[in-house]
């Protein structure tokens, strides 16, 4: 099926536009996006959030586009794009509106924080990149790039050569101000933060601690700043962005093709799920369906990703609480697959072995006897890690009922994937929207209970043996076949046809020093990912070069609820417990 073809979501589109004064956008290819006025915009999110046909629980994200050198499409250089999901009839749903350029400081688009608290930190991500405001959010500041920063990067006529250098910290107090009063304590002296009045008036001394960017516990360049009550966390506000590297701004600059190394450097626990993402995106704008073997190769080598993943979310996740000797279970089977990729694309880490319209190449002979032989070694690692940890009374202690985040607050978060799994909410795209011919193959959806972190490493772990029942099944279906489309748009020809046609040399050539040329127009495609769901609003003008990509980091959502995630709780637990087991990764975190 072709992107366009399994899209149903959008009947009501006609009928919505005409209550609100809205118009069905001819940009999207998907032929799911609304256009409205700026004016109505909280209404109109509002009503689809509450109305029950449309339920749209999850704020998934929000981007801007820069229309600036855009072909003749929109008068107001500017797009705010709202990207909404319905957790419980699993569509999706892109919301635009148009700003004119004069109006970026005038606040016209109201903030959404009230609907949806993920909404702060996806409006404070437009606001850093395009300097697009949003009237009454309380903390519009930089997310991605350093307080120091000046300017907006994403905007078109921002130089890609401009380097800014960051030389002094910023101390967050400003920020953890807002979220102290938010929790329902107030200064006592206006700027001081070390002593603040509860809301039944009494007043308490607080501590103020820096946990990270450079901390073991951190699990990568991430900072926390915390007020501590004792050792009990009142309020914590997150940094990120230490290792942001312009991800959106770069891939502007080449071809389609030139944009899948730097999707190695995403989630790089597992990095083929990143590249299958993004071929996928780019596939489903073409309406261009893969062969069969290689949508088999695909699914295989994702569930391998996703198990590596798992294996080392929860393993780093246990020794944080001082269990190390499952880490040694886990990283052994790792170790053995990171050897298959290195026999499948000469790296273990960076992959790239997807290619748009197909894979880099087939796999190798022996390739399925090994994966059938690291198979039973993943299932004894788990089974040994299980009988370890699931009745351990420390653990136990540990884990339950710390942290929990409720179905409600994680759907408001637009948390997806394992994280929002263990609150109970049943979501998965390999179920809900199914590709690659996943409704074919039998795996049961892995929920929780509670949302504590007992339940988010318990829900990794099975995972881990529903993903090596899809892996066998997909090696049972593994038959010859090319892996590569046919489609003369995004697949190079055969050699010897490019020898003997004169129309297959040009094909090549084009491919080759041009690249793929995706129909003009917007697209969203996402994939089940090890952390959930990765997405990619790719924006075409008809040319070979994006014209622009945003990816939906799974991890973006849970690393922006952490403040709430942690408070109450103590420090060790918070660091310990916690931050492991919601599995940020900085470099999908930061891009």
């Amino acid at each position: 099926m072709s992107a366009t073809d399994t899209v149903q979501p959008c009947a009501q589109l006609t009928e919505l536009a005409a209550r609100f004064g809205g118009e069905s956008d001819a940009l999207a290819r998907d032929r799911c996006c609304l256009v409205v006025p700026a004016d109505r915009l909280l209404e109109i999110i509002r009503f689809l959030r509450d109305d029950s046909s449309w339920l749209c629980d999850q704020l998934l994200d929000i981007t801007a586009v820069d229309y600036l050198s855009y072909p003749d499409w929109y008068d107001e250089r500017f797009a705010v794009v709202y990207l909404l999901k319905s957790s419980r009839h699993g569509h999706t749903l892109r919301v635009k509106v148009l700003v004119d350029e004069a109006d970026v400081d005038a606040e016209q688009l109201p903030s959404l924080r009230e609907l949806y608290p993920i909404a702060d930190w996806q409006e404070r991500e437009v606001w850093d990149q395009y300097g697009i405001r949003f009237g009454g959010h309380p903390n519009l500041k930089r997310l991605l790039n350093h307080h120091q920063f000046v300017g907006h990067p994403l905007r078109k006529d921002y130089p890609v050569q401009r380097r800014q250098h960051c030389t002094d910290n910023d101390p967050m107090f400003d920020q953890l101000d807002v979220v102290l009063r938010a929790n329902g304590y107030t200064p006592v002296r206006d700027g001081e933060l070390s002593r603040v009045r509860a809301e039944d008036g009494h007043e308490i001394d607080l501590m103020t601690i820096n946990l990270g960017p450079s901390h073991p516990a951190t699990h990568g360049t991430l900072r926390a700043f915390a007020a501590l009550d004792g050792e009990t966390i009142v309020a914590t506000t997150c940094e990120m962005g230490y290792l942001h590297r312009g991800f959106e701004k770069m891939v502007e600059q080449g071809t389609y093709a030139m944009v899948l190394p730097y999707t190695d450097r995403l989630n790089y626990c597992s990095a083929i799920a990143n590249n299958i993402g993004f071929c996928k995106a780019v596939e489903d704008m073409f309406g261009v369906e893969v062969p069969e073997r290689c949508q088999v190769i695909r699914v295989l080598l994702a569930e391998l990703s996703r198990i590596i993943d798992h294996l080392v979310c929860v393993g780093a996740n246990l020794v944080d609480l001082g269990a190390l000797t499952n880490f040694w279970y886990f990283f052994n089977p790792r170790e053995e697959v990171y050897r298959i990729w290195e026999k499948l694309c000469g790296a273990r880490l960076t992959n790239t072995f997807t290619r748009i319209g197909g894979l880099y190449r087939d796999t190798y002979p022996g390739f399925e006897d090994e994966v059938r032989a690291v198979l039973p070694r993943i299932e004894n690692a788990v089974s040994e890690v299980r009988r370890l940890i699931e009745h351990n009374k420390i653990f136990i202690d540990r884990t339950q009922g710390v942290g929990i985040m409720s179905a409600e607050r994680a759907l408001a978060w637009g948390w997806t994937g394992p994280c929002l799994r263990a609150c109970g909410v049943d979501r998965d795209m390999r179920k809900d929207a199914p590709y690659y011919g996943y409704e074919d193959y039998q795996f049961e959806t892995v929920i929780g209970t509670t949302g504590d972190c007992f339940d988010r490493a318990m829900v990794r772990l099975y995972e881990i043996i529903e993903s090596v029942k899809i892996v066998r099944q997909a090696l049972a279906k593994l038959k010859p076949g090319a892996v590569n489309a046919s489609d003369a748009r995004l697949a190079l020809p055969q050699k010897l046809t490019v020898y003997q046609d004169m129309e297959a040399l040009i094909n090549q050539f084009k491919l080759v020093y041009e690249g793929v040329r995706p129909p003009p127009g917007e697209f969203y495609g996402a994939s089940e990912a090890a952390n959930g769901e990765l997405g990619f609003f790719i924006v075409s003008d008809g040319g070979t070069n994006p014209y622009k990509i945003k990816v939906r980091p799974p991890c973006f959502t849970q690393w922006a609820a952490f403040s709430e995630l942690v408070t109450g709780l103590t420090v060790s637990d918070a660091m310990g417990a916690c931050l492991g087991s919601i599995n940020i990764i900085a470099g999908e975190l930061d891009r």
